[in-house]
């Protein structure tokens, strides 16, 4: 897949907008949206990504709009997972609700441009050495097998990374918050409000994740357009997806082995490409292993998508029997 630079600065053009739109809603009337409001932005959103996919399929062809959409779906599974630890982040700060779009947003575009630094590292390690498939998919796996060990993170597990405890040190903030604001006054001097520091907490912990989904959609395609717009289309309909999921997210108890299924997975997949197009000398005499099988990009989105969908299910239909359960306990 060939890509110009025009068709790059077209993107990011058009992408750049629609987030500077979003700002500007959310800058002249911060709010707690509506579950009609978040589903109709996460509709809009996810109607891009679809939108686009179907533009690849007609200038790219088949191979390219499936590996988007592939890619994309990881990611945006991932970023829902993203999303319980965004809700501790807001309740140990004690983010009002009317100003937490605001700090989400500001996180997420954080978040974009740390990670497109990670995707032009990947694409250039990839591009110079095919071995690093090898660290890629040992890293997932090593990931899928903690997460399906760990779960769902809780509030008590949460720690504040190096960035964000510095910050608290380093930069005058201010005990309260004074609405939306990232600036104050108080007691004659200018301080920050702790809103900063929770933007700071979300980029940084987003950029923590990444460490997870980039190599991973590194599995699904190794274009670095198509790991750029996945990952961009992935988070951009994080916020609305926030409050329209709201309690819900609490019911999603099996989302976490479902992901793990999903980066062990990826992460085979990478070991098996990475076997089948080998060059390292202490591997099989530094031979192509010919046994090594190549998954089709149709197979890995049947089994990511099956895969969420059976989690997703059986997620709720364990909470649906733990609230009948728990109705009869107090009937009885």
């Amino acid at each position: 897949m060939d890509v110009s630079g025009l068709v790059w600065a077209i993107t990011l053009i058009a992408l750049i907008a629609v987030l500077l739109v979003d700002l500007l809603i959310i800058g002249r009337r911060p709010h707690e949206p509506s579950v009609r409001e978040s589903s109709t932005w996460v509709g809009f959103y996810v109607g891009l990504a679809l939108l686009f996919g179907a533009g690849l399929w007609l200038f790219s062809g088949a191979s390219a709009a499936g590996q988007f959409y592939t890619g994309w779906l990881t990611e945006y599974s991932l970023s829902v997972d993203n999303l319980f630890v965004f809700v501790i982040i807001m309740s140990r700060f004690g983010v009002p609700r009317p100003y937490q779009q605001k700090v989400l947003l500001i996180g997420i575009v954080l978040a974009l441009v740390m990670r497109g630094g990670f995707i032009a590292a990947g694409a250039a390690l990839i591009s110079q050495f095919s071995w690093v498939f090898y660290i890629f998919g040992a890293f997932l796996i090593y990931t899928a097998i903690n997460l399906a060990r760990q779960g769902e993170p809780d509030e008590d597990e949460f720690s504040e990374n190096v960035l964000i405890r510095w910050s608290r040190k380093a930069l005058p903030v201010s005990r309260t918050y004074d609405g939306a604001r990232l600036m104050t006054h108080e007691g004659g001097r200018r301080l920050f409000t702790p809103l900063l520091i929770v933007m700071i907490a979300i980029g940084t912990t987003d950029l923590i994740f990444a460490l997870d989904s980039i190599p991973a959609i590194f599995g699904i395609t190794q274009q670095a357009y198509l790991v750029f717009t996945a990952n961009v289309f992935a988070l951009m309909g994080l916020r609305q997806l926030y409050f329209l999921l709201g309690g819900l997210l609490d019911r999603l108890i099996y989302l976490s082995y479902g992901l793990a299924v999903v980066l062990g997975f990826i992460g085979v997949k990478l070991v098996l490409e990475a076997l089948a197009d080998n060059n390292l000398p202490f591997v099989n005499g530094g031979e192509h292993v010919a046994w090594a099988p190549h998954i089709p990009i149709w197979l890995s989105l049947l089994v990511i998508l099956g895969t969420l969908l059976v989690a997703t299910a059986a997620s709720l239909a364990k909470s649906a029997r733990d609230r009948r359960r728990a109705l009869a306990d107090a009937r009885g």
